[in-house]
């Protein structure tokens, strides 16, 4: 089908973006010989995505509210830059239906699709009622009014249900609800959710299906009416309802069931009058009977998947369709070749719930052959407390699914990954477990094998070795810098005596390291056990080479400010040195209250000569989105306040004075309540 539409060739990009996402569209953007423009906020000053643009506008601000998605701003960006189009990338304003209104009131292209279908799809409950129409097969489901009888109509639907927020996604205002006792709460802490990340908090109740697989399809439309759809991916391993791991083509998906959901989703496309990229989204009993869940109207953080499955380019594909042109034959003709799985890396700390996690980045080397990095950060970053904190995409193409997840699991393994806690050990034992490897993947398999028996002992088999490396690389590090005797190795004796030691910390507790050096080699010994078959080949302040059980491996070795990093075949420690010689810290008055984490007082609760109980709170901090409250440890006076709200503190800054009372003789030393 064609139609008399113009072309309109696009000049001048602006990304409306950061991260990773904006460093991809213009790398294809260069490609195609279009002139890109960055914006970035004050954190993302010296941000790899603004190296990588043309040229970079100033959104003044750090939060998402005063910068990616200040719309007069943007469209201010894209008028002062001559910018022709604006791509939204992911998040932020992809999906906002006024944004793309307003892109065109002011004759700039929006590199996504209409307003009206946006706003189709921003309703959930709308979706589902204009796709059942079309055909396509949905959920069982209800709206829940302000006056409905939701037990009443949670029997309509069937249990179990799912809870949802109406309006948006990423997890928030979804709960799962097994039996009626359970809903009339669930429903009502869902609407809070909802209401607090959406502004809106209108639910419904969807027929909740039991191991699930989370399967969804690649779909173009141009403008001549042509829609396309380019297979399935599988995105089934999630935490917190949010994808980690995904996957092309789908391990449970053969060639009628993927024509079938490929129709379907077409189907959909067509009943929205569908153009430029988006994701249908279904949800798949273990029978192979799916069900439509929504549609994602932007590109997907795991289209790379696609891209290395079909061999094509979608953000040339999406740049392509905005400029008024056909979808291309390649396009039409396109087929599956090999696997590709994508992980998700992310600063978090997994054993603390996933937990979006901050600060330097000291180091992100992923650098094995074939495999695929998208990134928007490197060497010496700082991962913000404002926005999401994927470190980087690592995506693995090969023949076969099985290679393709070896593949994937060794360049996890063997980057270099220093300054944050990540969750790559966890993605690293998912790759590896059979349940995945046999690809039975559904939405529950985080939840029931748990990331504690998942990651279990992972990197203590090596850890005696890696500890060795550590000090054998400080060593060597300190003899560089000797001003006398700098070529006998620390540690040599001519008479044996006590070794030299090093004292760590890691995340399995404290080690010690010695070692002596003698005319017949180096003897090493961890924790006070001898390392009997350990032999030293080459050492150096970058890399320890070590013979150990008859095998030789190397062991990188990176000194940041606060930390020793070893990456060794087996993954990577990070070992904090104890000071022998610790510097006392400065006299504090008795009483003290410091800070115990980085962040904003939002909040002063009492002013000096106030008389206050033991645990009554003085000042509350903002770190990371979470208020932490500091509170008076015993029952006293305050003498001191040191800060007014507003103040940014680091660690340790003393916020306040309490002076205990003389009766109060408790000792007990509780310096915040971290709620």
């Amino acid at each position: 089908m064609t139609s008399s539409i113009p072309v309109r060739p696009i000049r001048t990009l602006l990304v409306a973006n950061r991260g990773e996402i904006a460093v991809r569209v213009m790398a294809t953007a260069r490609a195609m010989g279009i002139s890109t423009v960055a914006v970035y906020s004050d954190p993302d000053a010296g941000a790899p995505h603004v190296r990588a643009a043309d040229r970079a506008v100033r959104l003044p601000g750090a939060t998402p509210g005063d910068t990616y998605l200040a719309q007069r701003s943007i469209i201010a960006a894209a008028r002062s830059t001559g910018a022709d189009a604006i791509h939204p990338g992911y998040g932020f304003l992809s999906e906002n239906a006024s944004f793309a209104r307003a892109c065109a009131e002011a004759g700039i292209v929006f590199v996504g699709p209409s307003p009206e279908a946006i706003d189709a799809m921003g309703s959930k409950i709308a979706a589902k009622a204009l796709i059942s129409k079309a055909g396509v097969p949905v959920l069982p489901g209800r709206t829940v009014g302000p006056d409905d009888d939701v037990v009443a109509l949670g029997h309509e639907v069937g249990f179990p249900i799912m809870v949802k927020a109406a309006f948006g996604g990423g997890g928030r205002g979804m709960r799962v609800v097994g039996s009626p006792d359970e809903l009339p709460d669930a429903v009502a802490s869902a609407r809070r959710e909802a209401a607090a990340a959406f502004g809106d908090g209108t639910v419904f109740l969807e027929r909740f299906v039991v191991s699930p697989r989370h399967i969804e399809v690649q779909i173009f439309g141009d403008h001549h009416g042509n829609v396309v759809h380019l297979f399935e991916r599988e995105c089934s391993i999630q935490r917190r309802h949010q994808k980690i791991i995904e996957e092309a083509p789908s391990p449970a998906v053969g060639a009628e069931l993927r024509d079938a959901l490929g129709a379907a989703a077409t189907t959909a496309a067509r009943a929205l009058g569908y153009v430029g990229a988006g994701t249908v989204e279904f949800v798949m009993a273990p029978d192979g009977t799916f069900a439509f869940l929504e549609v994602n109207t932007r590109l997907q953080v795991e289209h790379p998947v696609t891209e290395l499955v079909t061999g094509l380019d979608l953000v040339r594909l999406q740049l392509t369709i905005a400029e008024g042109r056909p979808i291309p034959d390649e396009v039409r003709s396109a087929g599956i070749a090999g696997h590709a799985i994508e992980a998700r890396l992310y600063a978090e700390d997994v054993a603390g719930g996933y937990l979006p996690v901050s600060g330097p980045l000291d180091r992100l080397r992923i650098t094995s052959p074939g495999v695929r990095v998208d990134t928007g950060y490197e060497d010496g970053s700082t991962v913000s407390t404002f926005y999401d904190a994927m470190l980087a995409k690592v995506i693995a193409w090969a023949p076969t699914r099985d290679e393709a997840a070896r593949k994937l699991a060794a360049a996890l393994r063997s980057a270099e990954i220093h300054g944050v806690p990540t969750n790559r050990d966890l993605l690293v034992a998912i790759l590896d477990h059979t349940e995945f490897r046999e690809g039975a993947t559904d939405t529950g398999f985080l939840e029931r094998h748990g990331h504690g028996a998942l990651v279990g002992n992972h990197g203590r088999g090596e850890r005696a070795v890696r500890a060795a490396a550590a000090a054998l690389a400080t060593s060597a590090r300190r003899r560089t810098t000797a001003r006398v005797a700098g070529s006998i190795p620390a540690g040599w004796r001519n008479v044996r005596t006590a070794p030299q030691t090093l004292r760590y910390d890691d995340e399995h507790g404290t080690v010690t390291v010695g070692y002596s050096v003698s005319r017949t080699g180096t003897t090493i010994e961890v924790d006070g056990v001898v390392l009997e078959d350990l032999r030293i080949v080459a050492v150096t302040p970058e890399a320890v080479t070590i013979e150990c059980d008859g095998v030789v491996a190397r062991f990188g070795v990176h000194f940041a400010p606060d930390a020793t990093y070893v990456d060794g075949p087996a993954g990577s420690s990070r070992f904090v040195a104890i000071d022998r010689f610790p510097v006392p810290e400065p006299q504090l008055p008795p009483g003290s209250l410091r800070a115990p984490l980085p962040g904003s007082v939002t909040k002063v609760l009492r002013a000096e000569g106030d008389v206050v109980a033991a645990g009554e709170a003085i000042v509350v901090l903002e770190a990371m989105k979470m208020e932490h409250r500091i509170v008076a440890p015993t029952a006293g006076t305050v003498t001191s306040i040191g800060v007014v709200v507003g103040d940014q503190v680091e660690t340790g800054a003393v916020l306040a004075v309490v002076e205990p009372h003389p009766e109060d003789h408790s000792g007990e030393d509780h310096p915040h309540d971290g709620s």
